[in-house]
């Protein structure tokens, strides 16, 4: 098999959200806390990268790179030795990029008890070596909860193109002054 062809069992053209799924477990230390004993908020959010990157990985089965974290939701703190578990799946897949969900839970280490922390909203970007844009292969979203997450998935994707527009636009308009000033001295 020349470089050029493409292995089905290594990238088929539909995978299902199942086949993303990723989870990761880490133990709250001192290092990650800030001054009142929680996490720190960058710390999460280099948490919830790492295993939405894992999903995106599974899916796209080449390189990725973060592109966005979308949104993120801070719903309370988590503590110093609690066990932090984060999970994350495809939600849906476009051409070359993909939108990773991740949930957030802590355990609080003496009671079992588990709360819902964070959930977050990113995307990534199949790339090749060269760091040239790939295709990945579609989505099947096959319960509920996952044509949910697809569906929902697309509205927040049209919000991001549209706020990427209005930017550029603002931009634009901001530089058009400054051009026209110093054609006109």
């Amino acid at each position: 098999m020349s470089s050029t062809e493409i292995n089905p069992a290594k990238n088929p053209a539909v995978r299902t959200v199942a086949s993303t799924q990723s989870e990761m477990t880490e133990i709250i230390l001192p290092n990650d806390t800030n001054t009142l004993g929680n996490l720190l908020g960058g710390r999460l959010m280099h948490f919830i990268d790492l295993t939405g990157a894992m999903a995106a990985y599974r899916h796209a089965r080449t390189y990725i790179v973060t592109a966005a974290m979308d949104h993120i939701d801070f719903i309370r703190p988590v503590h110093l030795g609690d066990l932090l578990t984060l999970r994350s799946s495809i939600n849906r897949a476009f051409t070359t990029s993909m939108e990773v969900g991740v949930k957030v839970w802590a355990e609080n280490t003496q009671t079992g008890t588990q709360l819902h922390v964070a959930s977050a909203y990113l995307v990534f970007v199949a790339i090749d070596q060269n760091g040239r844009r790939v295709r990945v292969p579609q989505v099947v979203p096959e319960t509920a909860d996952e044509q949910r997450r697809y569906a929902d998935a697309l509205l927040r994707r049209e919000h991001r193109e549209a706020e990427s527009a209005r930017r550029k636009q603002e931009r634009l308009a901001t530089a058009a002054p400054e051009s026209a000033a110093t054609l006109n001295p």
